[in-house]
């Protein structure tokens, strides 16, 4: 088995890995698939854990594809992935590759911010679901060599807010805020987090949907070192950001929450990753983390809420 680089942890492990592991691997698609993982989820309005999974084929083609379940760990696929927009302008700017969902509801509907790949480089893209079972395109919503987009669940000072990461020209990627009238006109963009930490020098950028405490905005998000030159690390740490103005930082956590330790989270498709797209907060206050282990498998973490918030702080 592989080893990760060990990082400073608190003493005690506020985020447990589910002890069943990964809880969705590619045998659980109805059809050829070489790995399942960075689902977003969301529990719908009729308490129902629906997660949409990225399934990539044998081909390399990325899929989005609905999972359900009652219980929040036990998911079933959906007899088909979701149906893209057959039009000349999406088959351009996507070639079969469109991952990484993340899903907010915001005034009872619910969103679906993914990324869309192609030979123009990436773009983000917005589908909008009355019930999580039919989807609709609402278009392209960012420019070129931009992923890991997520809106805030609420609009602040009467916009919609998104966090994103761009890709710059420093070879670093980091974290940035922007806003929106509409959701597809996006603007007054700032940066929010660079890369800092010994354990996410590289890049950081937000994973799942913010959560909205009486602290600020718990963000969830990974952050990348490289290891012997090449060899990327995926880690999970948290911060949150300021409520009125979440481009202010107003505590971040000095060590990762979650590292990639486990075999399942050091060897697939590819090594050391562990890359959160959704979580869920339960009414007891405890937080599902859903992460994708090593490109390939999807698992299951939880934590204490408040043990999330005082890691920014004193972790």
């Amino acid at each position: 088995m592989s080893q990760a680089v060990v990082y400073p942890k608190s003493k005690e492990n506020i985020v447990v890995r589910y002890k069943k592991n990964p809880i969705l691997t590619k045998e659980d698609v109805p059809g050829a698939a070489q790995g399942i993982y960075n689902s977003g989820c969301i529990k719908t309005k009729e308490g129902v854990y629906t997660m949409i999974c990225r399934v990539e084929t044998p081909s390399m083609k990325q899929l989005m594809w609905p999972a359900d379940s009652k219980d929040g760990i036990n998911f079933k696929l959906r007899p088909e992935p979701i149906r893209m927009p057959d039009t000349e302008e999406f088959r351009e700017y996507t070639t079969g590759m469109h991952y990484d969902p993340r899903i907010t509801m915001i005034d009872d509907k619910y969103y679906v911010v993914f990324a869309c790949h192609s030979g123009h480089s990436c773009r983000l893209g917005l589908l909008e679901s009355p019930d999580m079972k039919t989807f609709k395109w609402k278009g392209f919503i960012s420019e070129t060599d931009n992923r890991n987009g997520v809106l805030f669940p609420e609009k602040i000072n009467g916009l919609y807010c998104r966090l994103d990461r761009p890709n710059t020209g420093d070879g670093q990627a980091y974290m940035w805020v922007s806003y929106s009238p509409d959701l597809i006109h996006w603007g007054s963009s700032r940066a929010v987090a660079r890369s800092q930490d010994e354990w996410g020098w590289k890049k950081n950028g937000p994973g799942a949907v913010p959560i909205k405490t009486d602290k600020g905005w718990l963000v969830i998000y990974h952050a990348v070192n490289v290891q012997c030159a090449a060899q990327y690390v995926y880690h999970l740490g948290v911060m949150l950001l300021d409520l009125k103005d979440p481009s202010k930082i107003v505590a971040r956590a000095k060590a990762p929450i979650l590292s990639p330790v486990m075999d399942y989270e050091l060897n697939g498709l590819t090594y050391a990753v562990v890359f959160t797209c959704g979580a869920v907060v339960e009414p007891n206050n405890e937080v599902k983390i859903y992460y994708g282990g090593a490109d390939t498998v999807q698992c299951l973490a939880t934590a204490r809420l408040e043990d999330l918030v005082d890691a920014c702080f004193n972790r």
